[in-house]
C-alpha cells in the first residue's frame, strides 16, 4: 500500500498556494465569526454562556449590550457555534493576527449587530507589499515555552512544498544568535521562564517576538495553573500575536507578515 502512496504523490500535479490565498485565510483553524444579520441578544447571551474558556463574553457598557469575542483566548472548541443559533459559524477568512494584544478583540453590538471594533491602522493589510516588506531574509527562531506541539506541528507545514515558505525569503535557524524574529509557542512555563528571557537576550537587536496560539497570546486553557508563569508577553516584550488553537500556517504566515510591516513602517 506504501507504494500505491508514493507512486500517487509522484503522479500527481504540483500545488503551490500563491500568496493572496493565503493571506487572511483561517480555514481548518475552528475559530468562529459572527453573522450580524442573525445576532440577538438571547443568541449572543447563550454563545457566551458555551464557551469554556471565556473567550466569548457579554458586557454592558453606557447602556449597550456588546459581544466581545477575544480570539487571543478562543481555542476553537466550536461550542459557541453549536449554542449560538446560526449567529456564529466556522470563519473562512478575517481572524485577526495583530500587532498588539487588543487587535485579536472584536465587539458588536448586540441590539443592532454593528461591529463597534475599535479601528487600527496598524491593521492594514500586508498582501501587495509583501516584497517590499522582505528585501532581505528574515531568519526566525521558534522557541517551545510549554507547547502541546499543536503550533509546532503547523509551522513545520510551513516549510512544506504546499506552502514553501523560504519562496518569500523566510527562514528558520537552529540559534538565537542568528535570528531576526523569535515565534514564541505555548504558556510560559515555570521551567522555561529563564530559557526564554536568555533566548531573547541572546537573538540581536533589532529583534522581533511573535507570540502564537491561544496559548502564547494569553496562557489559553493554562491560564491560572501552578506550572505557567503567564502569556509570552509577561515575560518578554511582544511585538505581535497570533491566535489560534493551533493556527494554521496562512495564519502565521499573515501574522509574521503584519509585524513585518509595523516594523518597516517604524523605520
Amino acid at each position: 500500500m506504501i507504494f500505491d502512496v508514493a507512486a500517487q504523490s509522484l503522479t500527481s500535479k504540483s500545488v503551490l498556494l500563491p500568496l493572496e490565498q493565503l493571506l487572511g485565510d483561517c480555514i481548518g483553524s475552528r475559530m468562529p465569526e459572527v453573522v450580524v444579520s442573525r445576532l440577538n441578544s438571547e443568541v449572543a447571551s447563550q454563545a457566551a454562556a458555551a464557551c469554556p474558556v471565556q473567550a466569548l463574553r457579554m458586557e454592558e457598557q453606557d447602556g449597550m449590550r456588546q459581544l466581545l469575542l477575544d480570539y487571543g483566548k478562543c481555542t476553537g472548541c466550536g461550542h459557541c457555534i453549536e449554542a449560538g443559533g446560526g449567529a456564529l459559524r466556522a470563519a473562512a477568512s478575517g481572524v485577526p493576527c495583530g500587532v498588539a494584544r487588543r487587535a485579536l478583540v472584536r465587539c458588536w453590538n448586540v441590539e443592532t449587530g454593528n461591529d463597534i471594533t475599535p479601528e487600527d491602522a496598524a491593521l492594514d493589510a500586508a498582501g501587495k507589499r509583501i516584497l517590499a516588506l522582505l528585501g532581505r531574509a528574515l531568519n526566525i527562531r521558534q522557541v517551545d515555552a510549554g507547547s502541546c506541539n499543536g503550533c509546532e506541528a503547523e509551522i513545520g507545514a510551513l516549510s512544506s512544498p504546499y506552502y514553501d515558505l523560504e519562496r518569500f525569503g523566510i527562514h528558520f535557524v537552529a540559534s538565537p544568535k542568528h535570528a531576526d524574529m523569535l515565534l514564541v509557542t505555548g504558556p510560559v512555563t515555570r521551567n522555561m521562564e529563564e530559557a526564554l528571557r536568555n533566548t531573547y537576550e541572546a537573538t540581536p537587536s533589532p529583534r522581533l517576538v511573535v507570540a502564537v496560539g491561544a496559548c502564547g497570546c494569553s496562557s489559553g486553557i493554562f491560564q491560572g495553573s501552578y506550572a505557567v508563569s503567564g502569556a509570552v508577553d509577561a515575560i518578554i516584550p511582544v511585538d505581535g500575536y497570533i491566535p489560534g488553537c493551533p493556527p494554521t500556517p496562512a495564519m502565521l504566515l499573515t501574522g509574521i507578515l503584519k509585524v513585518l510591516a509595523k516594523q518597516k513602517s517604524a523605520l
